[in-house]
């Protein structure tokens, strides 16, 4: 019998677009954390997102990546028009709820109450309901009503900005287009932004990144079998000059610091550790495989040299990279990463890197060097918001030294 969970997502897109630049430090919102987050619990049948798609242009291009419906809902027609997105999407998700029994799970991506009685009603009707939310324009109301609730802040992925760092929130690429004037939060979450003046209500929303060509992925030189190289990084993002504090994008997450793909084993460790926390039980090699295909169809342990995935993960195990044992099926081992190392050791693990690569290494990139070394490496698991927060951290303990450099346009690490 298939227990396999289906999932239905629907993006309250203006709240979560609009939360993300309002409360962490106007980064731009991305989808694929989320995407991520939810391979592991199950399989994604509907992606939709709604939103009036005339003030978030260059959003569109990003979700249609991601295979997100883009459900259009004009607001230029007055204030009757105000939650016309809100009553469509849950009128779509109630319909939904009963044509489609197969559907086990709804993904509600809203930090606004006003979806309680939504979720409140879908969980009467025996679905299971995860939200996912922007954690200072979240109510309090909506994370009690659901299963389960997901922080975007605090997704693997997603580097938020220290507060005296953060870029200004970037303007909207469509000339002269205007946000809705509409509080993310309805004016009723824990740390909901205060009342908009006429000036804040026209702010525009912010233009997305330019999304970095993806890289060939690689892994380190095994044997002889590895098929896959990274390209070569391209060259650091230039930021402005600084006045007091460089004003520097600190989105030193995985693979976007250097530009390329993470390696195949930083892939393996960051899908095990999400399945470990998600999981109810052991994490089997079949789960693992069926996770990372979902994450990335093309996925194929071929492509790696290697002829099956039992081989590939026993080629891990070898490097201690994961911990093998046997599973209930023969052929089926159960997987598990290794004892992770506390805050003291990752300190000592940055502090290693950074003296092999001759004792000054810039900051960029960085992260994907302690991969190398330790692929399931993750700052948020010790409780670091972001790459740069616990580069700072290491500083302050003295485990490294750090200061900013205006040649390289980056912080530089260095040891004594």
């Amino acid at each position: 019998m298939d227990t396999e969970e289906r999932l239905a997502v629907f993006l309250d897109y203006e709240n979560l677009a609009l939360g993300a630049r309002e409360h962490l430090g106007g980064m731009q919102f991305d989808f694929k954390p989320i995407a991520d987050a939810l391979a592991v619990r199950g399989r994604v049948v509907v992606r939709r997102a709604y939103a009036d798609w005339s003030y978030f242009d260059e959003d569109r291009r990003a979700l249609t990546r991601h295979q997100v419906e883009l459900i259009e809902m004009p607001q230029r027609m007055g204030a009757s028009r105000k939650n016309a997105a809100d009553i469509k999407m849950v009128v779509d998700a109630i319909e939904m709820a009963f044509e489609r029994e197969y559907i086990t799970t709804f993904v509600m991506c809203t930090g606004d109450s006003d979806f309680s009685p939504l979720v409140h009603k879908l969980r009467e009707l025996d679905k299971r309901v995860i939200g996912v939310g922007v954690e200072n324009s979240t109510s309090r109301l909506l994370p009690p009503a659901c299963d389960e609730f997901l922080f975007y802040d605090r997704l693997e992925g997603v580097d938020v900005p220290d507060e005296s760092e953060a870029p200004a929130p970037k303007r909207s690429g469509r000339g002269g287009a205007k946000a809705p004037a509409r509080s993310t939060g309805r004016g009723r979450g824990k740390a909901a932004a205060p009342a908009e003046t006429p000036a804040e209500a026209s702010a525009e929303p912010p233009a997305p990144a330019e999304e970095a060509a993806p890289a060939a992925s690689g892994t380190t030189a095994t044997k002889g079998r590895r098929r896959k190289a990274a390209e070569p990084a391209p060259a650091t993002t230039k930021v402005p000059e600084p006045e007091v504090e460089p004003e520097i994008d600190v989105d030193h997450d995985d693979a976007a610091s250097a530009g390329e793909e993470p390696t195949m084993e930083v892939k393996v460790a960051q899908t095990l550790a999400d399945l470990e926390s998600s999981a109810s039980g052991a994490v089997t090699a079949s789960m693992l495989k069926r996770t990372l295909v979902r994450k990335d169809p093309t996925f194929s342990e071929s492509d790696y040299g290697f002829r099956t995935f039992g081989e590939f993960l026993r080629f891990l195990a070898d490097r201690d990279f994961v911990v093998l044992s046997d599973g209930r099926a023969a052929g089926d081992p159960e997987v598990a990463l290794p004892a992770q190392p506390d805050t003291a050791h990752a300190f000592d693990l940055l502090r290693a890197v950074v003296a092999a690569d001759g004792g000054t290494s810039p900051l960029s990139g960085l992260k994907n060097e302690l991969r190398k070394r330790r692929p399931d490496f993750s700052e948020k698991a010790l409780g670091y918001r972001g790459f740069l927060q616990f580069a700072k951290a290491a500083a302050a303990a003295d485990a490294v030294g750090m200061a900013w450099d205006d040649t390289a346009e980056d912080y530089l690490v260095t040891v004594g």
